[in-house]
């Protein structure tokens, strides 16, 4: 079953501002949410309903809708501001 795949304009800023290389490397991996949205290593987010994978220094916040098959992204932050 796959999952389509929905970037908040937000999220879709913070990845233009990317170097070339990790914004292929969070780019593969964001695509792949749409056949495995909770692939090994994503962690469900306390407090929030959210999950995030980790790429490198960065962080994937994304929230997932089984009901639609939607994965929705909403932050693409380094590890330091990703959770605030």
């Amino acid at each position: 079953m796959t999952y389509r795949l929905l970037i908040k304009s937000a999220a879709k800023k913070q990845m233009r501002r990317l170097p070339d290389t990790t914004f292929r490397l969070i780019d593969e991996r964001i695509r792949a949410l749409r056949s495995d949205p909770r692939p090994p290593g994503a962690k469900k987010l306390v407090d929030v309903v959210a999950w995030r994978i980790r790429i490198g220094d960065y962080r994937v916040i994304y929230e997932i809708d089984d009901e639609k098959l939607v994965v929705r992204v909403v932050a693409v932050k380094p590890r330091q501001s990703a959770y605030r």
